[in-house]
């Protein structure tokens, strides 16, 4: 069975999702949370889901540790879900294609340092795009730049708010991510 890790900063509501879709469709377990905020919301569901939790800090993150761990807990795939650290290039190298995640924003536009929750939100809105959506894609060594999974588009309403074009997006994540995970992992496994 593929062994998922989830690695959050905030809420937490996609790991949420992902760890219940795997609760459901044991193709793939969520053996471990990972977090780099002692205060997040993610720690809660975490606990409330019995999944185990890992709290660690972005100089671990950067030394290798977090990699020792992750392999110390046999991970084969691991899923940014509101993940804000860059991912370092030795813990890319050591999980090629075996790191990915969701983007609030058709990449490459409204991607890169800084381009999270509401501040995506709100460049598509500043910017008056026609449509939004999710992009899911492998992690690279940089900022939203690696290569794309899968990508899920909808038009904006004509009176579409950062709030409203936020709840939209966090739907379709919620739906696909969960899908788009999962095929990943049977991939993993037929491997």
């Amino acid at each position: 069975m593929v062994r998922i890790a989830i690695l959050a900063s905030g809420n937490g509501s996609n790991a949420q999702r992902l760890v219940e879709h795997f609760k459901a469709h044991p193709r793939a377990q969520v053996a471990l949370i990972g977090c780099d905020q002692p205060g997040a919301g993610v720690l809660q569901r975490a606990w409330d889901l019995g999944v185990p939790l890992y709290l660690f800090s972005g100089a671990q993150l950067r030394s290798g540790e977090v990699l020792r761990e992750l392999q110390c807990q046999r991970i084969d795939l691991v899923v940014l879900a509101g993940f804000l650290r860059l991912i370092p290039t030795h813990l890319v190298e050591a999980l090629p294609k075996r790191i990915i995640n969701v983007h609030p924003a058709l990449l490459p536009r409204f991607g890169g340092k800084g381009m999270y929750g509401m501040h995506v939100h709100q460049a598509v809105i500043a910017a008056k795009e026609a449509e939004s959506g999710i992009t899911i894609h492998y992690v690279n060594e940089r900022f939203d730049e690696g290569e794309h999974i899968a990508v899920f588009t909808f038009q904006l309403e004509p009176d579409e708010t950062v709030e409203s074009l936020a709840g939209r997006i966090h739907r379709l994540e919620h739906a696909k991510f969960p899908e788009v995970v999962e095929a990943v992992a049977k991939g993993l496994r037929c491997q």
